[in-house]
């Protein structure tokens, strides 16, 4: 049975419970007895039961059978004829799960089509094997709640702390996740900073690791050029960029836009978060690069890249103006209208009072709008690397070839290089690094703006 399908008859017999314990529960009602919750309560208590054990099982199932679907399919006499443990056999059985599961028309592998029928077998059997037990766990569970139902039962508490429990559960996804996202960045680090000192890559400015001397690996991997052309692209350039147009587009749209001209606008002036970051790489590599090269020649500047920070980093700027324009127009909508009033019950102009009164009150939000900017910037990937270069250049002229963090983590991770490599475990520090860095600014921007909030709520 498929999951769609399993999951649909769960939610019928989950139905079933439900309106089985309220009918249950409205009898009592009707009898006169003393009642501690309502027959809803009841009713939801039965559901979740039905519901959550089940869904528990169904999720721990789909982690642990695919092993199980391969041990099975290892054990026919078909697989003796595959090669020892290593890339190859992962690549046939791959490949053989992907044909019995439909996600593939064709075999590269002639191995990889008569591995198929096992495990299409297996996969049905343990396919059939989950159903039973699933049903089996919601018609149990579901019995013994059903059983509960009593006058006296508070399944008001009960529903209500498997409710808060689930919501712990969902928090704590976001929490674990995190922690693992810390842990491996950690651990694969501490493996790149056990072959390369510290120093010689926080501080060294010659970033080559194409060409790393197996004495001093660390000579060849010096990150202050990619530090910098993060920096420049995504904190001076990108920023240049998008600060003035999206401080100046709230100041309008708050300020002196009609309420039709702003119901307008700003729809489609955050259209632009909606478009894909690759979108905004072809525009920058076919459009912006162009045009920022001639340009460059025609002021005289005749070693301008087209792959220079300057593009990157105008494109980046473009992407991130709805992301200052809304925060900056929350933060000057919060501003107390009595400031302004006052203001302007005092002679002073419309653009006096925006300058004098509304932009230092609101500035705490631009601040902490401007932050989040900036980590949005230097964790951005695929406009880098479809328009930044890949050399590392410490450079002030916006007209030159710089890379990024970001480009650099992809162009170490893809290729033939050996993970244990320190080219390879370079990324790794790269990533921490950059971790480290966006976690700390969005940290002191969320600090700014809730400062912010409190004295104006």
């Amino acid at each position: 049975m498929s999951l769609g399908a399993l999951l649909l008859l769960l939610a019928g017999l989950a139905l079933v419970g439900w309106l089985s314990a309220r009918a249950r529960a409205a009898a009592f009602r009707v009898g006169g007895r003393r009642f501690s919750s309502l027959p809803g309560h009841h009713a939801t208590y039965v559901a979740l039961w039905c519901l959550l054990p089940p869904l528990l099982f169904l999720g721990i199932w789909s982690l642990t059978s695919p092993a199980l679907v391969t041990d099975a399919v290892l054990a026919t006499p078909v697989a003796a004829q595959l090669p020892p443990p290593g890339f190859d056999r992962a690549a046939i059985l791959s490949e053989a799960r992907r044909l019995a599961g439909g996600s593939a028309y064709g075999a590269f592998h002639p191995l990889a089509r008569l591995l198929e029928p096992a495990y299409a077998a297996a996969q049905s059997r343990y396919d059939w094997i989950a159903t039973a037990l699933a049903l089996l766990l919601a018609l149990g569970a579901g019995g013994f709640a059903f059983t509960r139902v009593r006058p006296d039962f508070a399944a008001r508490t009960r529903t209500e702390r498997i409710v808060m429990a689930a919501l712990l559960a969902a928090s704590l996804v976001a929490i674990l996740t995190t922690l693992g996202i810390v842990v491996s960045l950690v651990w694969e680090a501490a493996r790149f900073f056990a072959r390369v000192p510290v120093t010689d890559f926080l501080f060294g400015t010659h970033w080559s690791p194409q060409v790393i001397d197996p004495r001093d690996p660390g000579a060849s991997l010096g990150a202050v050029p990619l530090f910098w052309g993060t920096f420049f692209i995504g904190a001076v350039i990108a920023m240049a960029v998008a600060l003035p147009f999206g401080l100046l587009s709230a100041i309008y749209l708050t300020q002196y836009a009609t309420p039709r001209v702003r119901s307008w606008v700003k729809p489609l002036l955050e259209m632009l978060a909606g478009v894909p970051t690759v979108v905004y790489g072809y525009f920058a590599a076919l459009t912006v690069a162009p045009a920022v090269r001639d340009f460059a020649v025609g002021i005289g500047i005749e070693n301008a890249s087209s792959e220079s920070a300057l593009v990157a980093g105008s494109v980046m700027g473009i992407m991130i103006i709805p992301f200052i324009s809304s925060l900056a127009d929350d933060s000057l909508a919060a501003v107390p209208s009595s400031m302004r009033d006052g203001s302007l019950a005092m002679g002073a102009t419309p653009s006096e009072t925006i300058r004098r009164v509304l932009l230092p009150a609101a500035l705490p939000g631009v601040i902490g709008g401007v932050l989040l900017g900036v980590s949005r910037a230097i964790g951005e990937t695929m406009i880098v690397v479809m328009a930044a270069s890949g050399v590392a250049t410490l450079t002030l002229n916006p007209f030159e070839s710089t890379t990024t963090v970001t480009r650099q983590i992809v162009d170490l991770l893809t290729g033939e290089a050996e993970f244990d490599s320190p080219k390879t475990l370079a990324a790794f520090a790269l990533g921490l690094t950059l971790f480290a860095i966006t976690f700390l600014l969005n940290m002191i921007a969320l600090s700014v703006v809730r400062r912010y909030r409190e004295a104006y709520d």
